[in-house]
């Protein structure tokens, strides 16, 4: 196209649990261009999610090629872009072949939970044999629980990589052999995505960030490594891994495509890249992203809090060689999920927003409560044998009761993370600044705010996952002079105003639903036991 415009943009693919969207973004953060596109999903028994890792890169490819055509539609031309930046779904699992570069199975995403099993075996040898601390010292009982958790800031878990990628080593011979054989290589998505944009096995990159890798159960929290301790507990050998890197530095260029030879240069998890597109970059400022599940993150600075409440310790954000970030974390495995559900395998509604209608015909829930265990319960409960739960029905219920309970759910849980985050750092927060897709319905956020007794704020530009990864990798060129480990860089940075939800629910009525939640969950917890395999 003829005369185009030349400017200085960051693109961001993000990659998300069911869609993958690659945007370009300017210095104040205005979205220039975008494209997004959705993946299949598979589920292939109860309790089991998996993607192809395949049709999840081409979506990528395909995503960055046509939001390339729109910002040139808009009159700039793609050299306009100097650099991106990549986040995504966290501790979904990719096991690939170093000789050919394949996928070796279907990747398993975060939130399967097919590795109860795994987990009640390594619960147990916990219990029995302990973890070797040191050459012949073993802690084991509550001592090896704890251990385990000083060491990786993570219970174990049906959530968290190693145990997927222990149950693709136990269950699928091929990928065993691989393993065996040192041709396994295994990666978060994000790791997957930068080898594969970087030429696969001719450049051989094999990489993660710091924020992907604390999601694992094998990195040592305070050191930034793979642990041995960790590696030797879980039967996982260390030539598998990716080297692990901070998240804002220049890693590589794109090998193919229409912005072949751009650099990358801006890793994060999807929940840890929204911390830095809010610009909660300082001890004590706090977020909330709204998507497929919800994750509430506190920044605790360069101070690592263990929790005593059920909350996790991970790396928020590490810039280049400086200190680390970390933060407190609550998550939620079912928000958006849920009402996709209602949608999709319920028929109760046809499309996502025609829930906040339904859900408004009613006053009330009509005494119903919905504990959306769809995969076991995480934060603050960890309860993976936690079902589903639909409890208070009568003949009075009606759809539009339950699409409220629906929207209620994720309010509770919301609540008992920040219970648990006020216990652990003291703090007692008033605002909670929220993102994502579910955050679109003010109906939604209107229910938080009365449940959770707190002002809800909810930004003009909700694109905070994208912006994170954006900031971080023009931090790493300087492109506009940003500088993460600088907020007052960022100043310029997405000032568009945000709307505020305040509480209208009387105390009394709000204490009463919190009291009947507690119930329900308690009703929830323990459906299913896992057993060691």
């Amino acid at each position: 196209m003829a005369n185009l415009k030349q400017g200085e943009f960051v693109g961001s693919l993000d990659c998300g649990t069911t869609s993958t969207r690659f945007l370009v973004f300017d210095k104040y953060a205005n979205i220039l261009a975008e494209h997004q596109l959705e993946y299949p999903q598979y589920y292939p028994e109860p309790s089991w999610h998996e993607q192809d890792a395949d049709e999840l890169m081409a979506s990528c490819d395909a995503c960055i090629t046509e939001a390339s055509k729109a910002l040139e539609v808009a009159g700039w031309a793609k050299e306009s872009i100097k650099v991106i930046g990549i986040t995504n779904q966290r501790e979904s699992a990719v096991a690939w072949s170093r000789k050919t570069g394949k996928p070796l199975c279907r990747l398993i995403v975060w939130d399967d939970s097919r590795t109860k099993n795994v987990v009640a075996h390594f619960e147990q040898k916990l219990q029995t044999v302990g973890i070797e601390v040191a050459p012949g010292v073993f802690k084991k009982g509550e001592d090896g629980v704890q251990a385990l958790r000083k060491l990786s800031g993570l219970p174990i878990s049906t959530y968290f990589s190693a145990m997927k990628l222990r149950w693709m080593i136990s269950h699928y011979d091929h990928v065993s052999k691989a393993h065996d054989d040192d041709d396994l290589m295994f990666g978060t998505v994000e790791s997957w995505i930068v080898y594969r944009l970087t030429g696969g096995t001719q450049a051989n990159l094999h990489i993660t960030d710091v924020t992907n890798a604390s999601r694992t159960l094998l990195m040592n929290l305070a050191k930034l490594e793979w642990d041995p301790v960790l590696l030797k507990f879980f039967e996982i050998k260390d030539s598998v891994l990716p080297k692990i890197v901070s998240s804002s530095e220049v890693y590589g260029e794109l090998a193919y495509g229409p912005l072949k030879g751009v650099k990358i240069a801006g890793l994060a998890g999807d929940q840890q890249a929204a911390l830095v597109g809010n610009k909660c970059l300082k001890q004590g400022e706090a977020k909330c992203t709204y998507g497929t599940g919800a994750f509430l993150l506190f920044c605790t600075g360069e101070d690592i809090v263990q929790s005593g409440h059920g909350l996790l310790s991970t790396v928020a954000y590490r810039d280049g060689n400086n200190q680390p970030i970390y933060a407190l974390e609550g998550s939620i495995s079912v928000a958006g999920s849920a009402i996709k559900w209602l949608r999709d395998s319920m028929k109760m509604v046809t499309s996502a927003a025609e829930v906040n209608t339904l859900a408004e015909s009613v006053p009330d829930t009509g005494g119903v409560y919905f504990v959306t265990a769809f995969s076991g319960l995480l934060a603050p409960y960890w309860d993976p044998g936690a079902a589903g739960l639909l409890i208070g029905l009568s003949a009075y219920t009606t759809p539009a009761h339950i699409a409220l309970a629906t929207m209620e759910a994720n309010a509770f849980q919301t609540r008992a993370i920040l219970e648990s985050m006020k216990l652990d750092s003291n703090a007692d927060l008033k605002h909670l600044k929220v993102d994502g897709g579910m955050t679109n319905g003010d109906k939604v956020m209107s229910v938080l705010a009365d449940l959770g007794g707190f002002t809800v704020i909810r930004p003009e530009m909700r694109e905070s996952t994208a912006l994170g990864s954006a900031l971080l990798a023009g931090s790493a060129v300087r492109l506009h002079g940003w500088d993460i480990s600088r907020p007052e860089t960022l100043a310029e940075v997405n000032t568009k105003g945000s709307l505020e939800f305040t509480p209208s629910m009387a105390e009394v009525e709000r204490e009463k639903r919190w009291q009947g939640w507690k119930r329900a969950v308690e009703r929830s917890k323990g459906w299913e036991e896992g057993v060691d395999e």
